[in-house]
């Protein structure tokens, strides 16, 4: 049997294989109008074509609790009723075709107000339907981003409302898993890193402190979340600055991920989906294939919460090893699912396990 297309059960929800689709965002939103924020026909097509392909769980891109909470002004969002009715669309085409729907609830904090990826993703302005972003302390991400406006006590917990009624919206759209987004230099990943996180007050400084906000989003859609679904948390398990000291610069450790793992369990986390960095501009980061496994893999062997790995996972043989050894319960496939859709029926074909081919595709079974 393939480890790779066993099942894997948390709490009471059975996802039917390990192989699931990273969230990779689009920027394909409507930015203006009453449909602002709106998943449509390309969300649908996208998200369904892996569900379709075979992947057991598939994430969404992340979806920004707050208007000004997008990556971009054409980020999906999950903050009133006409972008819930659009994901329960797609929720329930996940679903019917055996596939787990799965929510990432973010906010992009400093790095807010950008551009689309394929134009360079510089900021942009209130002339192009920008806006001032907000973070943890007044510091740019880069020297061409606005200063953010630091977010006051208030606000924070502003915050933190708007993860728990956006994760209710998730719930009310069908969605099976909810993912606090707390990685890749966003929102909650700023408040982590000392890189990024100069307060002084109740969220600065000590590890309790710059946890502090993680925690209460999780605490915060744990509560709305049904106690019978699981909550993930995406981390960044380094900044990939205490790997190169000569740099000056101190960020998020991986001893800090493993600490965080281990309170995140206390907390009602089913699953850490763990990647790494993103916080700061030229982090020097050796990639290459599985380059942020070991992250995972000490995660998994350190404390007793479930971890999915990722990072240029792209063989079939590759990410069954990852599951079989025991190093990760599952993997986050991104770009090679860009690539091929029905990538986990090829694994599922290479590794002699049955894949989950549509009916109507009969023929090419």
């Amino acid at each position: 049997m393939s480890a790779l297309f066993e099942p894997l059960t948390l709490r009471t929800l059975t996802i039917p294989n390990r192989v699931w689709m990273s969230s990779m965002c689009q920027y394909s939103a409507p930015v203006e109008g009453p449909d602002q924020g709106v998943p449509g026909d390309w969300h649908l097509t996208h998200l369904g074509a892996r569900a379709v392909g075979g992947a057991g769980l598939v994430m969404t891109e992340a979806t920004a609790v707050t208007p000004e909470g997008r990556i971009s002004p054409a980020d999906l969002g999950l903050w009133n009723d006409r972008q819930q009715e659009g994901f329960a669309r797609i929720a329930r085409f996940l679903r019917e075709h055996g596939a787990v729907p799965g929510v990432q609830l973010a906010h992009a904090g400093r790095k807010a107000s950008t551009d689309v990826t394929w134009r360079g993703g510089a900021p942009v302005g209130p002339d192009r339907h920008g806006w001032r972003p907000v973070g943890p302390s007044p510091i740019p991400f880069t020297d061409a981003h606005q200063v953010p406006a630091e977010l006051t006590l208030d606000q924070i917990q502003g915050v933190v409302e708007s993860f728990a009624a956006a994760a209710r919206r998730a719930l009310a759209a069908g969605f099976q898993v909810a993912e606090v987004h707390g990685a890749h230099g966003y929102l909650v990943h700023q408040f982590l890193s000392p890189y990024s996180n100069h307060r002084t007050d109740a969220y600065g400084g000590s590890f309790e402190n710059r946890t502090r906000l993680a925690l209460e989003v999780v605490d915060a859609v744990r509560a709305v979340w049904p106690d019978d679904l699981p909550v993930f948390f995406r981390v960044s398990a380094t900044d990939w600055l205490s790997e190169n000291p000569e740099d000056g610069r101190q960020g998020w450790t991986a001893d800090e991920t493993v600490r965080l793992a281990k309170v995140l369990l206390t907390h009602g986390v089913d699953l850490l989906d763990t990647s790494t960095g993103g916080i700061a501009v030229g982090a020097r980061i050796a990639t290459g294939p599985g380059y942020q496994v070991p992250f995972a893999a000490r995660v998994k062997a350190e404390t007793d919460l479930p971890v999915a790995a990722v990072g240029e996972i792209t063989d079939p043989h590759q990410a069954e090893e990852i599951v079989a050894s025991g190093r990760a319960d599952a993997v986050l496939i991104g770009r090679e699912l860009l690539r091929e859709p029905y990538w986990p029926n090829r694994a599922a074909r290479e590794l002699g396990a049955t894949g989950r081919w549509p009916d109507q595709y009969h023929r090419a079974v």
